[in-house]
């Protein structure tokens, strides 16, 4: 190991968030400074096949969130159990890495897999473990955890693909249970991905066909008049948070994937959120109770829904890997808090090596 510590940046991946993931990992790539760290980018296709890049020209219109992809080239690579150092097929060993920062949101990045082959090389992995991906992850599972440790979430039902064509999966009997319009979500998949608003019978069976089209498992939330409050926060066993963030829909029913990455104009990022200093405190305060609750590790969004009828916080879910895009709310939070993106990365790759 030299001087600087080797850091290994994985991008893309075989989710639906392939392409946040690379304008993510562009913006870590060129927020950690060299001063410190050396930087090789490993790109992860849709396919899942890992290839090594050396240079500053591994994506093509990085620019265009619609059209962004990884360049061609690149070097087959492979991380394998036992070892610290990357393995290229046909050409043997190559180098050492002394940290993995997934930039991957969604399954096989942010779920769990990557971080227990990082666990199985013994290389440190910012961000949260194997069980805290995994409980992340998975919106169901997040919500229960919150609601055993007493956090309020929003009233939901999720339908597993057993259930799917059964009674209790209907309109009538899910509609009679949580009152519409409601929201139907692939279980394990962020970003917006696969999220449909349903308002009446025809509107549901076609947003259960889209959840199933990503997941085998769809979560079917209640819709909740308030605003959308988001929380950043940062650590190991003792987490702190930074003042929290609204997100302001416009012109669009909800926070789509169109709204957040396609339509410029499509929400207001307002950082601070406008809310009293009491209702700040709160969100902070419950954001680390999340964080512990699901047992995450380095960084986590918390994503509230702040109800306008009784001003009841509500924890939405958990985000393990937040966004590192140029709208991102997490490094925004944190800038607003004092800490520019190389500062926040720093600290992260820190947490990861404790």
């Amino acid at each position: 190991m030299g001087t600087k510590t080797r850091i290994a940046v994985l991008a893309g991946g075989i989710s639906g968030e392939h392409q946040v993931s690379l304008m993510s990992a562009r913006n870590v790539v060129v927020g950690l400074e060299r001063e410190k760290y050396e930087v090789i980018i490993i790109g992860i296709d849709r396919q899942g096949r890992w290839r090594l890049f050396e240079d500053a020209d591994w994506l093509n219109d990085p620019d265009d969130p619609a059209g962004v992809r990884l360049a061609g080239g690149g070097r087959d690579v492979a991380l394998l159990p036992g070892h610290n150092r990357l393995y290229l097929p046909g050409q043997g060993w190559g180098p050492e890495v002394d940290v993995v920062f997934p930039v991957l949101h969604g399954p096989g990045g942010e779920d769990g897999t990557v971080q227990a082959l990082c666990e199985l090389s013994g290389i440190p992995c910012v961000g949260a473990g194997v069980l805290g991906s995994a409980a992340g992850m998975n919106k169901v599972v997040t919500k229960r955890l919150c609601m055993q440790e007493g956090l309020n979430t929003g009233s939901f039902i999720e339908i597993t693909r057993t259930m799917r064509g059964s009674s209790d999966a209907s309109w009538k009997s899910v509609s009679g249970r949580l009152e519409p319009p409601l929201f139907v979500k692939p279980v394990s998949l962020g970003s917006s991905v696969g999220i449909s608003m349903a308002r009446n019978s025809e509107e549901y069976a076609s947003a259960i066909d889209e959840g199933f089209r990503h997941d085998i498992s769809v979560i079917v939330e209640e819709y909740v008049d308030g605003r959308e409050i988001e929380c950043a926060v940062i650590g190991n066993e003792d987490p702190e948070a930074a003042p929290p963030g609204e997100i302001i829909p416009k012109g669009h029913d909800y926070y789509s994937y169109e709204s957040k990455y396609l339509d410029p104009d499509g929400a207001e990022l307002r950082v601070p959120a406008d809310i009293p200093e009491e209702t700040a405190g709160r969100v902070m305060e419950l954001s680390c109770r999340a964080f512990r609750a699901v047992r995450c590790r380095g960084m986590a969004r918390v994503d509230f829904f702040l109800r306008n009828s009784d001003s009841e916080l509500l924890i939405n879910e958990i985000n393990t890997i937040p966004g590192f895009t140029a709208i991102s709310m997490f490094p925004r939070m944190w800038a607003n808090a004092g800490m520019s993106l190389p500062q926040l990365l720093d600290r992260l790759v820190s947490l990861a090596m404790e």
